[in-house]
């Protein structure tokens, strides 16, 4: 069902991918939109290295996508380093894909919006992160998106510098 990667000796272990997915703060959530346009938003999100987390308001267009369609991608963009004299960029980047669940359960809810305060504000004494949350919980809606696939990549030279370290295969 899904493709298989081109180019091989630039694809990210599982445990690369996850890495990438822990450290980065946002990416692009990509959906099936209005009038069968894709429609793709930037998003922060939270990764506990199974599931995505991501948060906004109960309704408009990224809402209305997903309960019409649950089935999204999301790609995240970790590295992206220009190198004008080469004409390319030296790049790291995962996409995952999945579907997307709407968390109405408030024990689920809570416990994904926790991991998302943790990872924004890991400093914050736990008091403050649950009146944080609590202060914005009537208009909160939380998605949790289950991954079905996912891939990463990254530009060769990267990928040959690893190699040449001994740091993979």
């Amino acid at each position: 069902m899904f493709r298989e990667m081109r180019r091989k000796k630039q694809a990210l272990s599982p445990e690369e991918c996850s890495m990438v997915l822990q450290r980065a703060t946002s990416g692009v959530l990509a959906l099936s939109g209005d009038g069968g346009y894709p429609y793709a938003v930037p998003i922060s999100f939270g990764y506990d290295g199974r599931k995505l987390y991501f948060h906004g308001a109960k309704s408009g267009h990224k809402m209305d996508a997903i309960r019409r369609d649950p089935k999204a991608s999301f790609c995240v963009i970790d590295q992206d380093q220009i190198m004008p004299e080469e004409y390319t960029s030296h790049f790291r980047s995962v996409i995952v894909f999945g579907s997307i669940r709407i968390l109405e359960d408030e024990q689920e809810k809570r416990a994904a919006m926790e991991k998302l305060a943790i990872k924004y504000a890991p400093v914050d004494p736990e008091e403050r992160r649950r009146k944080a949350i609590n202060r914005d919980w009537a208009p909160l809606c939380v998605l949790e998106m289950t991954p079905a696939h996912f891939s990463g990549k990254e530009a060769i030279e990267l990928a040959k510098a690893k190699r040449q370290a001994g740091e993979r295969p």
